[in-house]
């Protein structure tokens, strides 16, 4: 049996112990951040805890109002650094700060002697609450704007039907906006589950890492189409969720495709005005009206969208083979894996190509077929001399040229198609590029659609080493100038956080972009552009992270994470790549990716999704583990993270998120937000933090810091914007004016895809396929998950 002597012996070893370890910890590692440059508080703390602890061990209570002091001079230093961000504050305060009310309790055990030690280590706790509590209501990264209180007019009379969704953004502008308002701020919290369908596809053994849901279904009429990971065509009853048909394409994968995924597929009414849907309206013959489905093995399907059998008069009895003419045709080197723009008489198809392999890859050619047929009308290759050029027997298109994998968008007043355009692959080495090879890559393309002839191109990364393509399906909006006048603009979202406003007719900046220096100094052998365009519309963060910005659970990984920091190299946004390892930031994951923005065309209001998350690129010179040519038959990993051989160029690389030790972020949240943008003035209206921890912590804690996110937001005209997305597993929804979150379910499983809203039976529903994505951490599932008011 413990004596009362014999429990506070334990608990002055305790407090000796952690006193002086934690002192002499702070000590080493901040006299080593000191050496780098960094921040000097450590040195100063691990003295005065070193001190506390020598106090400590003479039982002298001058040990007590020496940590107050302590506690109450890392309050001052802590919101000099951080503000009031409380996320910022807690690995700065939460060990001290814990610590501190261990002493206090256990001090007030203690028997006798003066209460000054604990009066001034309580006084410093009270500070530290009152920091704490401030900051929990004052969060320096939120904007909190708001749009004046209006409804969007009624839907008019259109090719679509108010109740549909016929194309992956709604519309091929790429508006992801619903006129429904059956839905409001008022009774969204309402919602239930109306219908679930599991599609019974899952990660197979000879799958890679990156199996990914990432589909936003399509409804025409009755129907709503949707494809699974390994593309997998379900039609399902609107109002029910039955199955109707299914068509499998027997994709065969292996661990070495980068991706396996489908994003959506495509529909068209042959016998319809503008190939638009004809509500009601009955089928003339087979395969009239068609759904185009994408397979990663380089295919394209065209199927009956009634019957799900394969179009007789398309291709090969409704198989395209979209590996003609390509220098390289293992299967998972070029995927496409987002649904193509279809027009009346045109279907533009891109892909994929697999990234930072080899300088020996699939091009990434886009191509024209006929809607029809099939067959072939045009191409586009983007790293060839004359990109119009259709190879002759016995040729093929370019090796590596730029591809723009993600969706396109269509003008059809204009008849061009918007191309988001990649880099050519190996993306982190450059020198070996030849004019021809840059001419297109990282940039918006846009494309006449009957011919495949350039209209315009902007580039919107010069000689691109760090994989900043535009990742995502631009959109069309008409807006007005300072003079009232209208502008056909297109708004390209770009992995630098730039959001690129073009007149869509002409390539013309609407918001300024000037051409600003930015860091040089390249690897051997490479070079840097000296200048790159920064839209003045954009969510990069204008100041360069500091050590002030790093972060942790505690304070002693947010000390690792500062010194890692240091470490690397970092100048700004456009940093070269390096040996040394460089900080990339905005990351390669991007601040926008694929969901790209929802944008209310009545009220001008788009809502957008960035994420902040630095990645670090480390060049990896060759040598015998690292050889310039792969041996025969040498294939990819299968990831985009890692090592990265990018064989034929002098380096490999090494590329992942900047992370702690303990694999949290090394800098400080918010990792993501969702956000609304005037586009009548272009101004950030309002910005707040979207996600939980819940699904990423070891203990399921609602802690809102801001998540990571892949996947986009919807807008409806009732005035509800809806979002999945973020590395917790639920479907959220916001209101359009103020950006309060006004409902949220949780899902079965990650939701990495964009949700879309639909109207049967007098019912507005809203859709979310929950299955998950590999490379990104969220358990994996096969849902499709329908919600509607009771």
């Amino acid at each position: 049996m413990s004596t009362p002597s014999t429990s506070q012996g334990l608990v002055r070893i305790v407090n000796l112990l952690f006193t002086a370890l934690t002192g002499l910890y702070l000590l080493a590692g901040g006299a080593w951040l000191v050496a780098i440059g960094g921040s000097a508080y450590y040195v100063v703390a691990g003295v005065a805890l070193l001190g506390v602890a020598w106090l400590l061990a003479r039982r002298n209570a001058a040990a007590l109002v020496l940590y107050a002091l302590v506690l109450v001079g890392t309050a001052i230093w802590a919101s000099w650094e951080a503000g009031p961000d409380f996320w910022a504050l807690a690995p700065r305060s939460g060990v001290l700060v814990v610590f501190g009310v261990w002493l206090l309790l256990t001090s007030l055990r203690g028997a006798g002697g003066s209460r000054a030690g604990p009066g001034a280590l309580l006084a410093a706790l009270v500070v530290w609450a009152g920091v704490l509590v401030h900051a929990a209501f004052n969060d320096p990264q939120t904007v909190d704007g708001r749009f004046a209180a209006s409804a969007s007019p009624a839907p008019g009379a259109g090719p679509i039907a108010p109740a549909d969704w016929p194309a992956y953004g709604r519309t091929q502008e790429g508006t992801r906006y619903s006129p429904l308002r059956q839905i409001t701020p008022d009774n969204v919290k309402n919602l239930q589950v109306a219908w679930t369908f599991r599609t019974g596809d899952m990660k197979g053994p000879d799958d890679p890492v990156e199996i990914t849901d990432e589909v936003t279904p399509i409804k025409i009429g009755d129907l709503l189409y949707l494809c699974s990971p390994h593309q997998k065509l379900f039609a399902l009853d609107a109002k029910t969720g039955a199955l109707r048909w299914t068509f499998d394409p027997k994709l065969k994968t292996d661990p070495t495709f980068q991706h396996v995924t489908c994003r959506g597929v495509s529909y068209i009414d042959l016998a319809a005005p503008n190939g638009a849907a004809v509500p009601g309206a009955a089928a003339d013959a087979a395969c009239t009206r068609r759904i185009y489905l994408p397979v990663n093995n380089g295919h394209l399907y065209a199927l009956d969208a009634l019957t799900g059998a394969r179009c007789a008069d398309f291709a090969d009895r409704g198989d395209l083979d979209l590996q003609h003419a390509m220098p390289v045709t293992r299967p998972g080197m070029y995927e496409p894996t987002s649904p193509p723009v279809v027009t009346p008489r045109v279907i533009v198809v891109a892909g994929a190509v697999e990234d930072n392999f080899s300088t020996r890859e699939p091009s990434g050619v886009i191509r024209g077929y006929d809607v029809r047929t099939g067959a072939l009308m045009w191409a586009f290759d983007p790293g060839a001399p004359d990109p119009n050029r259709i190879p002759g027997p016995g040729e093929h298109y370019t090796w590596n040229s730029p591809n723009a994998w993600a969706p396109a968008a269509y003008d059809a007043a204009l008849d061009i198609v918007y191309l988001p355009m990649g880099v050519s692959t190996p993306d982190i080495w450059g020198g070996n590029r030849t004019p021809d090879m840059e001419r297109y890559a990282s940039g918006l393309l846009a494309l006449h659609v009957s011919t495949g002839k350039l209209a315009w191109f902007y580039q919107t990364v010069h000689h691109d080493l760090w994989d900043m393509d535009l990742p995502s399906q631009p959109t069309l909006v008409d807006i007005k100038d300072k003079d009232g006048k209208t502008v056909p603009a297109v708004y390209a979202p770009a992995k630098t956080g730039n959001l690129f406003v073009l007149d869509r007719r002409t390539g013309a900046l609407v918001v300024p972009a000037p051409e600003t220096p930015v860091p040089q100094g390249p690897a051997p052998g490479d070079r840097v552009a000296p200048t790159q365009p920064f839209s003045r519309l954009t969510f990069r963060p204008t100041a360069l992270l500091t050590d002030a910005d790093m972060w942790g659970a505690t304070m002693y990984d947010q000390l690792v994470c500062r010194i890692m920091f240091h470490r690397l190299r970092y100048e700004g946004t456009f940093t070269p790549p390096s040996v040394q390892g460089t900080l990339v930031f905005p990351g390669n994951l991007g601040m926008f990716e694929w969901g790209g923005l929802a944008v209310d065309t009545d009220r001008k209001i788009a809502i957008a999704n960035p994420i902040a998350l630095p990645f670090v690129s480390r060049l990896v010179p060759r040598g015998p583990d690292n050889p310039v040519e792969p041996a025969p038959g040498t294939k990819s990993g299968g990831s985009e993270l890692g090592l990265q051989t990018q064989y034929g160029v002098p380096y490999g690389v090494m590329l992942n998120p900047f992370l702690s030790p303990l694999g949290l972020p090394c800098k400080e949240p918010a990792w993501g937000y969702i956000s609304a943008i005037d586009l009548n003035s272009h101004e950030i209206v309002w910005k707040k933090r979207i996600g939980t921890v819940r699904d990423s912590a070891p203990v399921p804690l609602p802690f809102k810091m801001g998540m990571p996110m892949l996947g986009g937001p919807i807008v409806t005209a009732g005035g509800v914007a809806f979002i999945g997305a973020t590395a917790d597993y639920y479907l959220r929804a916001f209101d359009v004016n103020t950006g309060g979150e006004l409902w949220q379910a949780r899902l079965p499983a990650g939701a990495q895809a964009t949700p879309m809203t639909y109207a049967a039976g007098g019912k507005q529903y809203v859709v979310i396929a929950a299955g998950g994505h590999g490379s990104f951490g969220t358990k994996l599932g096969d849902y499709v998950i329908a919600y509607a008011l009771p």
